[in-house]
Order: C-alpha cells, then sequence, then structure tokens
C-alpha cells in the first residue's frame, strides 16, 4: 500500500502522529492534558505523518526555536517526535518525513536543525552530527565537600512552580544568551514543559520542588529538583534528583550547587543533562566521587550552510576553505570559505573536505577539527589546516542543551 507524507492539519492528527513515538513508551495516545500542552508550544502545521488510509503510523514534527551558537543565534527545527510503529519499520517512512520536514524547515527559513537521539546510528545518514557530550553525576552526600574554602553568599527560597517563571526565566536568558545549544524559552514553554509536573512526567518519582538563590535582592540562579525519599534500616537512601541548576555566575552557581548537595535526610545527589565543563568537577574536593560519566548530546543539522555558518562568530585569525559533501541536501555541496570577513562558495582549492555532519559536529564548538581528522571524519588535505580552522572556530564554552525536547 501507498503511503502519503504530509504535515497534520488538526489536533487529532498531531495525537495520531505522536502515538507512534509513544508506542516505545508503552502509551497508545497522548492523553488531551498532553495534547494541550503540545499545541501550546508546537504549531499542527509542525508536525508531518507518514499515513496509510487514514491512519498514521509514523510522526515526526520540529519545534520553532531560537537557538544560541557562538556569538550570536540562529532560527532552528528542534526535530521531535521522530518514530514509526514496528509493523511499518524498514521501509523508507523516516527518510521520507524527513526528508519532507527538513524541506519545510529550510523553506521556513531555519538553517539548522537539531535533535536528541534515542538512537545514535539513526541520523548520520540524514546529515546530522553529534554536536556535543552530556554529563551525568551520582554522588553521595556525605563525600561531596568542595575543595578549599567556599562560602555561599545570598539566600536560598523555595517557590511555588506556579510563581517560579518571574523569577527564574530571567536567569536562565541570561545563560542562554551565552551558552551555544541553548535556547530561548517562551512564556508557554515554561508552562507547559519546564515547570509542569503532571504524575505521568514523575515515573513514581517526587514532585518538582524549584529553589531560587538571591543575592542582593535579585535572583541569580536556581535549581528544579525532585527530593525522592527513602530509607533503608533506619539509614538514608533517598535522593536529590536534580533536573535543572542554572547560575549567572560562579559564585552562584557553586552556591546553588552547595545548598543541592547538603540536603538532609538523603544519601545522594544525581543529576542528568550537565554541560561536560561543568564546574563542579574543579570545585570538588573528590572529583572521582562524582562518579562524572558521559553520553552523547544534541546533533547538529545544517539546512543552509551559508546562513547556518553566517549566523555565528569566528575568531580574527584568517579564513579556511572547506569542501563539503551533503547526500541528503546536496544544494549545500560545494567549496566554502570561512572566517571573520564571511561565509561564501569559493572555486579555490579546499584544506579540509568533509561531510556536513562533521560541519555540524563543530558548528557548536562541542568538537574541534584537530579531533574530527583524528577520527578520520574530516579529510586535512593542506597540512596545517586543521589547527588554523581551530584557531578560527574557537569558542569559550563548551555547547549544553539542558533539556530533552
Amino acid at each position: 500500500m501507498d503511503f502519503d507524507i504530509r504535515s497534520c492539519a488538526s489536533a487529532e492528527e498531531v495525537r495520531q502522529a505522536s502515538s507512534a513515538i509513544g508506542y516505545y513508551f508503552g502509551r497508545s495516545s497522548a492523553g488531551e492534558e498532553q495534547m494541550k500542552r503540545f499545541a501550546r508550544v508546537l504549531p499542527v502545521e509542525r508536525v508531518y505523518a507518514a499515513w496509510e488510509g487514514n491512519r498514521a503510523v509514523g510522526g515526526l514534527a520540529a519545534l520553532p526555536l531560537q537557538l544560541t551558537v557562538p556569538g550570536g543565534s540562529v532560527q532552528a527545527a528542534g526535530i521531535t517526535l521522530a518514530g514509526v510503529l514496528p509493523t511499518h519499520r524498514r521501509r523508507g517512512l523516516l527518510r521520507a518525513m524527513m526528508r519532507a520536514l527538513l524541506d519545510a524547515c529550510r523553506l521556513a527559513g531555519e538553517p539548522v536543525a537539531y535533535l536528541w537521539a534515542t538512537e545514535d546510528t539513526i541520523y548520520g545518514r540524514f546529515g546530522f552530527g553529534l554536536a556535543s557530550f552530556s554529563a551525568e553525576i551520582d554522588v553521595p552526600r556525605d563525600r561531596s565537600a568542595f575543595h578549599g574554602s567556599f562560602s555561599a553568599s545570598g539566600n536560598v527560597r523555595l517557590v511555588p512552580l506556579a510563581a517560579a517563571e518571574r523569577d527564574i526565566a530571567p536567569v536562565y536568558e541570561k545563560v542562554a544568551a551565552l551558552t551555544p545549544g541553548m535556547f530561548v524559552r517562551s512564556a508557554p514553554w515554561w508552562q507547559d514543559r519546564t515547570l509542569a509536573d503532571p504524575e505521568w512526567l514523575r515515573g513514581g518519582r517526587g514532585e518538582l520542588q524549584c529553589a531560587v538563590l538571591e543575592q542582593k535582592g535579585r535572583a541569580r540562579a536556581y535549581a528544579l529538583y525532585r527530593i525522592n525519599w527513602g530509607f533503608e534500616r533506619g539509614l538514608q537512601a533517598g535522593s536529590v534528583g536534580v533536573v535543572e541548576a542554572v547560575g549567572e555566575s560562579p559564585e552562584a552557581t557553586g552556591a546553588m550547587w552547595r545548598y543541592l548537595l547538603d540536603i538532609d535526610w538523603l544519601a545522594r545527589v544525581r543529576a542528568g543533562l550537565l554541560p561536560v565543563d561543568h564546574p563542579l568537577l574543579l570545585l570538588a574536593a573528590e572529583p572521582r566521587r562524582l562518579s562524572f560519566s558521559l553520553r552523547d548530546g544534541v546533533w547538529v543539522r545544517l539546512l543552509d550552510v551559508k546562513a547556518a555558518l553566517t549566523a555565528r562568530s569566528y575568531q580574527e585569525r584568517g579564513s579556511v576553505v572547506v569542501a563539503v559533501i551533503d547526500e541528503f541536501c546536496p544544494w549545500n555541496v560545494g567549496h566554502w570559505r570561512i572566517g571573520a570577513d564571511g561565509v561564501n562558495r569559493t572555486d579555490e582549492a579546499p584544506d579540509l573536505r568533509c561531510d556536513v555532519s562533521a560541519l555540524g559536529a563543530a558548528y557548536l564548538g562541542g568538537f574541534t577539527w584537530t579531533q574530527l581528522v583524528r577520527a578520520l571524519r574530516v579529510e586535512e588535505i593542506v597540512a596545517g589546516a586543521a589547527a588554523d580552522a581551530d584557531a578560527i572556530f574557537r569558542t569559550t564554552r563548551a555547547p549544553w542543551c539542558p533539556e530533552i525536547f
């Protein structure tokens, strides 16, 4: 039977499209409240589905986001809801949906797409490159001391979720504006995603809590976390599950984490989705006690190489010519001169050659060109070109996206 790949036209069609990915989470379809939350951040026409007759057997969507890149920002498509029912796998449906969706995103003026991958072997074939790592910690509270002396300044107060946005959104905005990989959160995003705490999302864990650190009469840091209570034979066995902790300054960040690490009656503090350059690694007196581990973070796809590369900044270190290979979006194929003076096509011989996925890996500053050459992801045609590209693309912050979308 033929399949029709098209965008959704109603909330009911969105529900059907989302049921494909929902199947793998043990849910037949999204509930009414969940669909309302979706609708406030995800326009109906941004959701695509593979239709078999009047039934959706696969879904894929793109959230409209404003993504921070080194030295600037760019309109980006946050790819989500990717799924095909197991009864219809290996028929090219994901590829067909990706083709339709990415073409629509490009036409909508979004030169970049990025996503969190459920499986790390899927998205390279569509030109996405691993652009960051994400860290996790699991630290015993009794081994969580900071090195040297640390005096936390300011006061921490607990804030009801309904009133939290006013205090914490400005803190997030300041950090997001400087951190590649973060994106602008709208008021609906705060209320329907970040601060939402429905029972199904808790997964048997505690209620979402919000703590705000105030210094000089203004919020400077915040933490969203869950208390997962437990005792075994009278001994503390519970944990603090940190969902998100953000601070405007090193001092505020340290004070917020000191608060989290000092909450009584709990044995451990656990957190995921942390940046790889998180200050806790050097703040901790016993860094190995953090059990700091890595997993893949966001994957980036340049839909329009010129527009995407122009959106970010470069160091004043000359320029480099990169030959880009792109099977899925052939309009990007060519030689590109990249530097602080601009990004333009050129007929000049290339210094480096790579697939567009490698360009995505370097885009946010998560990986250097030298690393990509060593990993055989980039061909260095002119000796020393990778080092030159590293100097041009250099950033001071590791990319970080604090939530899975």
